[in-house]
Formats: C-alpha cells, sequence, structure tokens
C-alpha cells in the first residue's frame, strides 16, 4: 500500500476569495538532465512563469539519482521559495514543479502538490493540472481496499491508482498506460520516479502540454510555451493528446497508443483566459486567438463609440482586435495594480469592493466624456463587472457598451475550471438585455459560440460544454468541489 509524504498538519486562516472572474487553471512543469544540475532554480522560473495557472500554492520536488527532496507550501511561488530554500533542495538530475488552485479539494495544505509518495517499487512525485471526472467511484474502490487518504484531491487519485498497476505491470510507463484506462476526465501530468521523468496528457487533450530543450540538453515539460522561454528552452513540439513521453538516460520514448482514442477536446477557456497572451497552444498563438475574438466581436456586435478599452489582462488583446476591426481608437482605460494578482482576498464584503478599486484604476483621460467599448472576457455572477461599470461611470464615462469575447456560461465544468453551478450563472437568471441594466452598461453583446470555435487557427478539436456545447465525457455523479471533505464529514459524524 503507498504512502504520501505531507506536512505537518497546519491550520489555515479562513479567507473569502474574491476573484475577476473564475479560477485559473493549475500549473505543471518538469526537466530532466542527464547531469546533476542546480534543477530547482529552474523549476522556479518555470513556475515563476506559470504564475497566472494558479496563486494559492507552489511546490517542487528535486530527484538525485532517487533521492527525493521537497518543499510546498500556501502562496505565490516568490513567496514560497526563498534563495536560501532553493539551495537547501540542492542539486539533481530531475524536478517536478506545480502551482496550483484548487477545482477538486480545499485549499488546506495537505493538498498542495507535487504529492510525492513511496511504495514497493520505489518512489514517485507527481504534478496534476486537470479534474477526473470519476475520481469519486475510484477513491470509495480503493478505500474499501485499504488505501488510507491523506489528501482531498483527486491528484492523490491519480497517484494510486498508479502505483496500484505498478505492483503488476514491468516499468513505472506501462503503469501510467495501464492507469490511464481506468482514470476519466482531464489531467495533464509530470511524473517523477526514481530514473525518469514522464509526461501524460488525456486522451481528450482537455489541457495544454508541451515538450522543449535547452541547448545544454535539457528535456522540459510545461504546462505553457511561455514557462519554456522562461528557462531558455526552445519548443519542440506540444504532448499529444493520449500521448506518453518517458525521458531516461537512455533518451526519449514515446507511447501513443491511446492517441486517438477519443475526440480531442481541449479547454476553449485556455484561449479566452487561462493562458498567457505569449504562449502558443496546440500550433495557435494566444495573442492572436484574442485579437480574433475581437474581430468576431465587431462583426456581431458592432457599436458607435469614440474609444475601445480592455480589461486588464485577458480583455486587451480582444480590444486590439475589435478596435482594429472597428477603426475605432484604441486606448488604455485602465492602470492596473500589478503588485495583485488574479485574486485578492478580503474577508468582508466592503473590503472585496474596495479591492476592485485597488486593483484596476481608470485613465480618466481616456474615459472622460466618452462613448467606450469594454471588451472583458467573461461574465459569470456580474458583480465584478457592475464593479468595473461604476469605475468608469465615476472616472465620466458617456456610454459603456460591454462586450464579452467568450460565449455566455450556462453550465458547469466537470474538467478543472472552477465555473460555479448553473443555477448561480446570471446568463441562466437573465436575459443579455436584463443583464446589460443590472451591470449598467447601455449595450452587450457575446461572442457566438460559432465564432469562438474559429479563433484559433490552425487549432481543431474543442470542449466547449461550458458554453452548452455539451460534455465530452460521461457527468461525474458526484461533482462538488468539496466531495472529498463532505464524504469524510459524513464518516466522521456516522461514528459518533
Amino acid at each position: 500500500m503507498a504512502l504520501p509524504e505531507f506536512f505537518a498538519s497546519k491550520e489555515k486562516t479562513k479567507h473569502v476569495i474574491c476573484r475577476k472572474h473564475i479560477r485559473e487553471e493549475c500549473g505543471v512543469f518538469g526537466v530532466f538532465s542527464t547531469e546533476r544540475a542546480e534543477v530547482a532554480s529552474f523549476a522556479y522560473y518555470g513556475l515563476y512563469a506559470l504564475q497566472h495557472r494558479g496563486q494559492e500554492s507552489a511546490g517542487i520536488v528535486i530527484n538525485d539519482g532517487g533521492v527525493f527532496t521537497f518543499h510546498r507550501d500556501a502562496g505565490l511561488v516568490s513567496e514560497v521559495f526563498s534563495s536560501e530554500r532553493l539551495k537547501s533542495l540542492g542539486t539533481g538530475n530531475i524536478a517536478v514543479g506545480h502551482v496550483r488552485y484548487a477545482t477538486t479539494g480545499s485549499e488546506l495544505l495537505n493538498n498542495i502538490q507535487p504529492i510525492l509518495i513511496n511504495h514497493h517499487k520505489g518512489r514517485m512525485a507527481l504534478a496534476h493540472n486537470g479534474n477526473l471526472t470519476n475520481s469519486y467511484e475510484l477513491r470509495y474502490d480503493l478505500e474499501q481496499k485499504g488505501y488510507i487518504f491523506h489528501t482531498t484531491t483527486d491528484s492523490e487519485v491519480i497517484a494510486y491508482i498508479i502505483v496500484q498497476e505498478r505492483l503488476h505491470t514491468t516499468s513505472i510507463e506501462e503503469a501510467v498506460y495501464e492507469a490511464m484506462g481506468r482514470i476519466e476526465g482531464a489531467y495533464s501530468l509530470v511524473i517523477s520516479s526514481p530514473s525518469k521523468l514522464i509526461a501524460v496528457r488525456d486522451p481528450h487533450g482537455f489541457r495544454p502540454l508541451c515538450m522543449g530543450r535547452t541547448s545544454d540538453g535539457k528535456i522540459v515539460f510545461a504546462s505553457e510555451t511561455c514557462a519554456l522561454d522562461a528557462v531558455g528552452a526552445e519548443f519542440v513540439r506540444d504532448v499529444r493528446p493520449g500521448e506518453i513521453i518517458t525521458v531516461s538516460s537512455n533518451g526519449i520514448k514515446t507511447d501513443e497508443r491511446r492517441c486517438n482514442s477519443r475526440p480531442k477536446s481541449l479547454c476553449s477557456f485556455e484561449f479566452v483566459y487561462f493562458a498567457r497572451p505569449d504562449s502558443v497552444i496546440d500550433g495557435a498563438a494566444v495573442n492572436i486567438a484574442r485579437q480574433k475574438a475581437g474581430e468576431f466581436l465587431f462583426a456581431e456586435h458592432p457599436a458607435e463609440a469614440d474609444v475601445v478599452i480592455g480589461v486588464p489582462d485577458s480583455g486587451l488583446d480582444a480590444a486590439m482586435g475589435y478596435a482594429r476591426a472597428s477603426g475605432i481608437p484604441y486606448g488604455i482605460g485602465f492602470t492596473k495594480n500589478k503588485y495583485i494578482g488574479r485574486t485578492f482576498i478580503a474577508p468582508t464584503q466592503e473590503q472585496r469592493e474596495v479591492g476592485v478599486n485597488i486593483k484596476l484604476n481608470p485613465v480618466r483621460s481616456v474615459v472622460e466624456g466618452k462613448r467606450i467599448v469594454l471588451v472583458d472576457d467573461s461574465i459569470v455572477r456580474g458583480t465584478t463587472s457592475r464593479g468595473i461599470i461604476k469605475l468608469l461611470k465615476k472616472a465620466g464615462a458617456k456610454e459603456i457598451h460591454m462586450r464579452i469575447s467568450a460565449p455566455p456560461f450556462v453550465a458547469p465544468c466537470y474538467y478543472g475550471t472552477d465555473i460555479d453551478n448553473a443555477e448561480n450563472l446570471i446568463t441562466n437568471r437573465h436575459s443579455v438585455k436584463e443583464i446589460a441594466e443590472i451591470i449598467g452598461v447601455d449595450s452587450l453583446g457575446y461572442l457566438s459560440v460559432e465564432n469562438l470555435l474559429r479563433i484559433a487557427k490552425g487549432c481543431e478539436g474543442f470542449c466547449t460544454a461550458c458554453f452548452g456545447g455539451g460534455y465530452p465525457t460521461a457527468v461525474p455523479t458526484h461533482a462538488e468541489k468539496d466531495r472529498f471533505e463532505r464524504k469524510l464529514r459524513q464518516s466522521i459524524n456516522a461514528r459518533r
């Protein structure tokens, strides 16, 4: 039976987290060096570039010839890893890193990744981006067989399934192959065994994963190409949906037996919001895709205005595209406080409202007395949009025509995006005209699903489930984010 290593339990201060829109994806990073090197700092810079994908916690595991050392904690990469802490991790051949936000499991310290496992045939470190749709059933089956879980994440379920398969397979990569036949949903994985680095992408390709190479021969895997750029690695290619790539002292080996076994379903919201604009995903440049979304927005929802502005950061490129297509001048309408990330923690509603003012401030000279086209990536409940509109009106905006570079959210996501329950989504409770009145704009227009599928040139096969496009997999029977915490509480109460 496998046993994971985790931090000593700490009680974490509870906060209410106010988000700009929806929460980001996790980010994974891995590097293999044929010689011992300072791979910890290498992973640090890679995770720093992926910080936008998760700001709750960060962790790095270093493998030095089968000896694993690690550090994980809550906070940003720069907060978790001081220069002294990085030095304490020492040198090694392999590093696995992770930045996290919670899609399954709470923000408890025990849930921080990478997960480190001791098992009968060695050790394993695993970093996961995505969300399983059958994790509840798999965990129940494992618990019935005596497995003891130390986290409330579906990532630990993946780790145990791999370990279970490893007991009767000839290699770790074969165990991963067998595990892929049992787990369902979204998973991009970076795994370290004592001697190998393994990259895995689920057969649907829900989440991005790419491979790069440095000038001195290091092999790098990352959620986005921007992380390859950060460490000076040249992009080699994307990991194919369903592919397993194994790197060892014997070279690089690929397993494509599960490729083309499912329709490709890359999350379309990667291009709209998640990914950094300087990244390239499955052959399509993110910033170009967002500009294309803005062009389509103008074609679908033109407006007479004096200036086009975008909500930082993911609305900026779409605003440029709208301005270019319409001929309306583009302006920098907001100054963003760069010292506040995509999340803002505040314990009261009053402080959360003040948080919008701290994060964004209108440039009065750009908006005062102007008819404005305001481009943003999404509206979830409408509260944040309403706050931004108030700021613009206070700065003297004459008219505000809001354009959204994605279709309306109408359904929850089960593949790693923290989109709310359907009944809480504003578009399921109000018409577009009503939403415009609620948030205080003169007009409102969303990008159509048809045009969303056209924004990423050369990239095909998208998941549009949250926009009403249907789910690529079976809908999970237990989909709550805190499903394992609930199960634990029920178990405890039953014993009382």
